[in-house]
């Protein structure tokens, strides 16, 4: 398939490259919700194509920010993220650097709470009450209810302007197929998005992936990009020393 943008006969919801998926979608001061969960299902072009673009003032909802130089952390270094809504800051330190020396904002989440707020972004259900942070500094300056004899934390939805996702499969209309442990936060992240772009590794015409196996219905997903060769960098490679 030398081209895949022209499947099917048409264009489509396939775009050419990263840089034209993202050409009139993204702009200063929006907020952004990115898949991936460390370097794990990252949208490793579009990120790229993210910087390249020049867009500042951006609040990015994501699990955390890769690492530095690479990923998120890639925005970082460049001054285009403002404010970052996350779990998890321990691999990246430019990341630790901006926020403690106040120049980046931060807004934590427990690691489920994150996921659910995006999934109920994506569902239309504006909050939650949650038991987790309840007592905590996470609580702080939010509404608790007492439910059953427990107490609870209320948890307000996370919807975005963009959301770039990445998949390891998809068809022409949109459909996604994630590979294993790279689908963490994708899923979610694409349905709170108002406009979602996704990268993936293979495209295929429509009705080539059965039904079945549909992991997100192409009803999310506007814009999809071919990166048939991911770097798919490892934040940590560890091996076992051979035994004498």
């Amino acid at each position: 398939m030398s081209d895949p943008s022209t499947l099917d006969g048409r264009r489509g919801k396939v775009v050419a490259s990263a840089a034209l998926a993202l050409d009139g979608v993204v702009a200063d001061g929006q907020t952004l919700a990115v898949g991936g969960f460390g370097l794990c299902g990252i949208p490793e072009a579009l990120i790229a194509a993210l910087r390249d673009s020049g867009v500042t003032g951006l609040t990015v909802i994501s699990n955390n920010a890769g690492v530095d130089g690479f990923g998120l952390g890639q925005l970082l270094e460049t001054r285009q993220i403002r404010k970052m809504i996350s779990s998890y800051v321990g691999e990246n330190k430019e990341f630790e650097r901006q926020f403690l020396a106040g120049e980046l904002e931060l807004e934590f989440n427990p690691q489920g709470t994150l996921a659910e707020r995006l999934r109920a972004g994506g569902a239309g259900i504006p909050a939650f009450f949650t038991a987790t942070g309840y007592g905590t500094v996470v609580a702080e300056g939010k509404e608790t209810r007492e439910f059953d004899g427990k107490h609870y934390v209320m948890e307000t939805a996370l919807k975005a302007d963009v959301s770039l996702v990445k998949a390891w499969k998809a068809d022409a209309a949109g459909n996604l197929v994630f590979r294993k442990t790279a689908r963490n936060f994708n899923p979610a992240c694409a349905m709170a998005g108002r406009v979602c772009v996704v990268e993936v590794e293979e495209i295929v015409p429509v009705g080539a992936i059965d039904p079945d196996q549909v992991h997100l219905p192409g009803i999310y997903v506007d814009r999809i990009v071919l990166n048939a060769t991911p770097e798919k960098r490892i934040e940590q490679r560890t091996v076992r020393q051979e035994e004498n």
